[in-house]
């Protein structure tokens, strides 16, 4: 149990009067934080009252306090002549008292100290006694009640001008104390009282705010009477403990209090009554709710920045940021709002007495500051989600593919599923007090983008892999039909452009088929599937172009082989008919040549033909300037087609004739050996190996330059004298084939005459 002294100690420390305004009107501010701090007014929130009270100077209002609310208001000294005891306006705390009570003690009117003019301190500190008061006492003697110039007329005339500027309807309530009661009934002082309070209410200006307005509608005015303190103490003490009664729950329905309004919570009391003084030193109206709402503004913007700055530096937060930055964070939605709700919560808390509107504009504050600060980390996690939504696309489409899934299903489903997901998740990193759906909407159709992207890519892998598949499919099937058509070329069969072009358009038509069915599975735009099958068609055609030019190069080849070939297919003995036979092999040579020189995919340019014909058949000897032959180019046939040129094809039947020259030469001269001895024949097999050798020499002459080709007939030439000489030797092994060697010789004879 604690000592009496320890009470009395603790009594006084929580009852410590402060000054809070000077008598020159100076705001005790940092006075009054200490006070509060002292008495742990700050967590009452609005569980408390304001007690003030006034009247005139040396009326004992400081011993009234003193024994009504057990503070320790400085007293007048009753050994000293009257004087100010109370300068300025002091606060303390009620002891013993529920609700916490504040007691502001004012200095009295009509002071000498002050003088008869100098009364604005007085207003000034009535004016600020009403605008934080719940309940004001009014000190008054009772010799002054029904006295038209008492000294407490003038004090009520200044509360009632003051009330009216405040702005607001408060309820005030007015304890009238009258002091030093005499013998009269309490309802006769009463009853005299309250019409001198109506007749001073009637003579106060209204304002427009308030025209014909009743003094109930802004105090509750109460009466009460007191015993003389020094004349009659033991009946004034009780007097003054039965009055102290009323003051416990004075904040309840029907208390004293009971009707206040617009309460200032008490975090904000410190900051209310110096805005007040403030404002009411200025000689500014003081409109009440507009101070309130600046108050709340205020307080709620301190308390909203204290909850933003813990949530800040709050670990859990910090720690999922801190992941965030590298990983997705699972839970981050519900953890982060969980975090910001109780900051909210707090918040709430703190500011629910404020002013509604200011409340809730500061809590959006808090909200946006808050979520302002977790944006970068919810905007890092999107990207995240966006990155692994990417990944699930590649990884689902490469499945989807290997299966034999067609590509543009598979992309609509690896898609829709990836797409999904983000959104599911996205969904679960949301923050409950941020709307942030456009951001999630955006990241979204980034991810989109990414998988067209994608998309775009893999389909660019993929396509020329089914471009490859088609052309190698063309190209074998036109390498061999176009080698089937040279092979019989080079025999007895012509080679028709219109063939080319058939076996070109067919294959072309096929391949562009399968090509168009393989790209159904991609789902590409019209045109982009056009201009792929132009493409193949192209390529197609540039592949028989191809073809074309590699066979114009062995041209010589070919001819000289369709020459042996058409002549070998006819065993005729006169001499007429060899040569008109001799003559069409040489027109199917022509033929070959000039079907040769130029593409003729779109069926023109036949003249290169005639112009062939007429130079090289019909023509003999050598070339002159006007030859027709005798240019680098055709005529209206376009580089581009032209496989031979004139000059080329002339040169490339000169080469075939000195080659046929040069065969006639040999013959001539194996003739003049078979001449010269007629005892030795020619066996079946040599005439064979002459002939091979002659085939032989045919291919070789192709494949050489024409400097070589004097060289080349020479080496021919030794060889055939060599086999000549070596004839006598084998006689007898060779008369069998005489007949054989003498129908070659015959043939070759007749082939160059």
């Amino acid at each position: 149990m604690e000592t009496i002294s320890a009470l009395v100690g603790r009594r006084h420390e929580d009852s410590r009067e402060t000054q809070l305004i000077s008598g020159n009107g100076e705001f005790n501010q940092t006075g009054l934080k200490d006070f509060i701090k002292s008495v742990k007014f700050h967590n009452r929130n609005v569980s408390y009252a304001i007690v003030a009270i006034m009247g005139p100077q040396s009326s004992g209002k400081s011993t009234l306090l003193n024994h009504l609310f057990h503070t320790k208001f400085k007293e007048m000294d009753t050994d000293n002549e009257r004087g100010q005891t109370t300068n300025g306006i002091w606060i303390a705390k009620a002891l013993d008292m529920e609700p916490f009570t504040m007691v502001v003690d004012l200095e009295g009117t009509d002071s000498g100290e002050r003088g008869e003019d100098d009364t604005s301190f007085e207003k000034q500190s009535a004016l600020f006694a009403l605008a934080v008061a719940h309940v004001v006492l009014i000190n008054i003697w009772c010799h002054d009640i029904g006295r038209e110039h008492a000294a407490n007329m003038p004090l009520l005339k200044t509360i009632f001008e003051v009330m009216l500027r405040l702005f607001s309807r408060r309820r005030t309530t007015l304890l009238f104390v009258i002091r030093d009661k005499t013998k009269s009934p309490i309802h006769i002082l009463k009853s005299a009282l309250m019409k001198d309070v109506e007749k001073i209410w009637n003579s106060v200006p209204k304002t427009e705010e308030f025209p014909g307005s009743h003094i109930s509608h802004f105090f509750n005015v109460e009466v009460i009477a007191l015993p003389h303190y020094e004349l009659q103490e033991d009946q004034f003490k009780d007097q003054v403990a039965q009055l102290r009664k009323k003051f416990y729950n004075s904040i309840s329905h029907g208390g004293l209090a009971g009707d206040r309004m617009d309460v200032v919570p008490a975090s904000a009391f410190s900051l209310s009554v110096q805005k007040i003084w403030e404002t009411i030193k200025q000689n500014k109206d003081l409109d009440l709710p507009a101070q309130k709402v600046m108050v709340a503004n205020i307080r709620c913007e301190e308390i909203a920045k204290d909850k933003l700055s813990l949530f800040a530096s709050d670990k859990a937060w910090l720690d999922i940021q801190d992941a965030a930055k590298t990983k997705i964070v699972l839970g981050f939605g519900a953890d982060i709002s969980s975090i910001l709700r109780n900051r909210l919560l707090e918040y709430d808390s703190e500011t629910k007495y404020f002013e509604e509107g200011v409340r809730n504009e500061k809590r959006k504050y808090l909200e946006s500051e808050a979520t302002r600060v977790v944006h970068p980390a919810y905007m890092k996690t999107l990207s995240h989600l966006r990155s692994e939504a990417l990944r699930m696309f590649e990884s689902g489409l490469q499945t989807h593919l290997s299966s034999g899934g067609g590509f543009a299903e598979s992309v609509r489903i690896c898609m829709d599923s990836c797409v999904l997901d983000f959104d599911r998740r996205c969904k679960d990193a949301a923050i409950e007090q941020a709307k942030w759906d456009a951001d999630a909407l955006t990241v979204r159709e980034e991810l989109r983008h990414d998988i067209r992207t994608q998309t775009l890519l893999v389909r660019t892998e993929k396509l020329p892999h089914v471009e490859e598949q088609s052309r190698e499919w063309v190209s074998t099937m036109l390498n061999k039909q176009l080698k089937t058509l040279f092979e019989m070329g080079g025999e007895d069969k012509d080679i028709k452009w219109a063939d080319v072009r058939s076996i070109l358009n067919r294959e072309s038509d096929a391949v562009a088929k399968k090509l168009s069915s393989a790209l159904v599975a991609f789902e590409l735009d019209q045109p982009l599937v056009q201009q792929m099958l132009q493409d193949i068609k192209r390529y197609a055609t540039n592949l028989v172009v191809t073809r074309f030019k590699e066979e114009a190069h062995n041209v010589q080849k070919l001819i000289t082989h369709r020459f042996i070939i058409a002549l070998q297919k006819k065993d005729t003995k006169k001499r007429a008919e060899r040569k008109e036979y001799y003559d069409s092999a040489y027109r199917k040579c022509l033929k070959l040549l000039s079907t040769m020189a130029v593409i003729r995919l779109d069926e023109t340019y036949d003249h290169v033909e005639n112009v062939i014909f007429s130079a090289l058949m019909d023509a003999k000897g050598g070339v002159h300037a006007q030859h027709p032959l005798a240019s680098d180019k055709w005529e209206e046939v376009p580089s581009d087609i032209t496989l031979i040129t004139p000059a080329e094809c002339k040169d490339i039947w000169d080469q075939f004739e000195l080659f046929m020259q040069s065969c006639l030469s040999q013959s001539k001269e194996a003739e003049e050996k078979f001449k010269k001895s007629n005892h030795w024949s020619v066996p079946t097999w040599v005439a064979v190996g002459l002939v091979a050798l002659g085939v032989a020499g045919f291919i070789i002459l192709l494949r050489v330059s024409n400097t070589d080709l004097a060289l080349l007939v020479a080496a021919l030439s030794k060889l055939g004298l060599i086999i000549g000489a070596c004839l006598p030797c084998i006689e007898e092994v060779l008369k069998e084939l005489k007949k054989a060697f003498n129908e070659f010789y015959n043939f070759v004879k007749d082939l160059f005459a």
